[in-house]
């Protein structure tokens, strides 16, 4: 219900649920430089305001996975893309698009705890836990050299709109040694995750596949 709501509303609408920031200075003085952004939005809270607030005036880009039905997926292109931000699908192709973007010197936006196939990623510990997690954000960092910051849209009480929180990313994320570079990739989101766990969504499953092969579905 609550995604729902802030893909129909108008924008300067949605904008208004948004009842105070933190952070948001020095995320918006790295835009201003001439190199590129990355910015993660976990799966907490409400991810969509978060991204739509996030990329107001400045050139933006955020990877989605395409879902399979085409109506759904027209609806989201159609909500997420308002105010200008373009959508790059979690394929070869839209990881050419973002290289490209941060190349220049734009905002580009990935949902860091999206499972990824397996030669897209790397096990890391992720509250103690191996996670098979995404490389994709190391290499970018890695060939762009563009900065990493992380965020949330979190719930307020009682129905009181959302506190948007941006910080910069765990260093350990710029590391050339992909593995402590994915791990810091996780502890970012640990970071976020515990100043709302209620609301990060574990439904998604981020154990869904091991090392030793087995599978939860």
């Amino acid at each position: 219900m609550e995604m729902g709501k802030s893909w129909v509303l108008p924008l300067a609408s949605t904008f208004t649920l948004v009842a105070e920031t933190e952070g948001m200075d020095e995320y918006r003085r790295a835009l201003e430089g001439e190199q590129g952004t990355i910015l993660l939005a976990p799966h907490l809270g409400n991810w969509e305001i978060f991204g739509l607030y996030a990329s107001q005036s400045t050139e933006a880009m955020f990877m989605y996975q395409p879902p399979k039905l085409p109506a759904l997926d027209s609806l989201l292109q159609r909500s997420r893309s308002r105010g200008g931000l373009r959508m790059a699908p979690t394929n070869r192709k839209g990881v050419s698009m973002v290289l490209a973007a941060l190349q220049r010197g734009e905002m580009v936006g990935v949902l860091p705890d999206q499972v990824p196939s397996d030669e897209g990623g790397e096990y890391a510990d992720f509250f103690g836990q191996p996670a098979l997690t995404m490389t994709l954000v190391s290499k970018l960092v890695q060939r762009t050299g563009a900065r990493v910051f992380c965020g949330i849209a979190q719930r307020l009480p009682a129905g009181n709109g959302y506190k948007l929180i941006v910080r910069e990313a765990d260093s350990m994320i710029g590391d050339e040694d992909i593995a402590k570079s994915v791990r810091g990739l996780n502890k970012t989101v640990e970071e976020f995750v515990q100043l709302a766990v209620a609301q990060y969504q574990w439904e998604y499953k981020r154990f869904r596949r091991q090392r030793d092969g087995r599978k939860f579905y």
